[in-house]
């Protein structure tokens, strides 16, 4: 779709038609030939940005059944948010034009867990790591204080707290949901399975046949 910019419903579409392909185990592998290479060296318009866990298990392109030029992609551990993230998914809606920001969690999310090891027994992590476990500190409070216990729970509070800190924080992605030209989604992924359900959205009505 280089060169075409998606409506925010078509994007989530596409998005989701590569994950049941993906989960199928009949991926297209779009985009990826030579042909793709040659019409986009000049420019990029991806549908989506993807703001993802940094898990080696989290391979947009692969689990989403996209290629080249399809999705501008952000990691950190934990999908913890700085400066240099808003930065990047700022850069892919006003400057490439993508209508679509998705925040990506995972189950046995690495990042969480130490999160709520630090939270409860008090276990301490060295180095930048610690930083990590102090950007998702808040959302693992949260979790505990609504009474979760269950993983998936802590995955989802975490993932819709992305999702609002982006929110928060980004004046140009908050502007860009009022007027209608984006929408931003929380998806949670399914390491077993290949699975990702629909945690929260704002800017867009879910798709009644969107995974739940």
């Amino acid at each position: 779709m280089t060169g075409d910019r998606m409506t925010v419903h078509t994007a989530l579409e596409t998005l989701l038609a590569g994950n049941r392909r993906f989960t199928a185990g009949a991926p297209e592998h779009p985009n990826q030939d030579a042909a793709r290479r040659t019409a986009t060296a000049p420019a990029q318009s991806p549908f989506a940005v993807l703001f993802g866990c940094s898990d080696s298990r989290l391979a947009a392109e692969i689990i989403f059944d996209q290629g080249l030029g399809d999705l501008f992609v952000v990691r950190t551990a934990g999908h913890v948010v700085g400066a240099e993230v808003l930065g990047s998914i700022e850069y892919g809606i006003s400057v490439l034009g993508s209508p679509l920001v998705v925040v990506l969690g995972h189950d046995s999310c690495g990042a969480v867990a130490a999160t709520r090891a630090a939270v409860e027994d008090g276990t301490t992590a060295t180095g930048y790591v610690r930083d990590v476990i102090e950007r998702v500190t808040p959302s693992v409070l949260a979790a505990r204080a609504a009474g979760h216990t269950d993983n998936a729970d802590f995955i989802d509070t975490h993932i819709q707290h992305t999702v609002d800190l982006l929110l928060e924080r980004s004046r140009t992605l908050a502007e860009a949901v009022e007027s209608g030209t984006a929408a931003v989604i929380g998806l949670s992924y399914r390491l077993a399975d290949g699975t990702a359900h629909l945690v929260t959205a704002h800017g867009l009505e879910a798709p009644a046949d969107s995974p739940s």
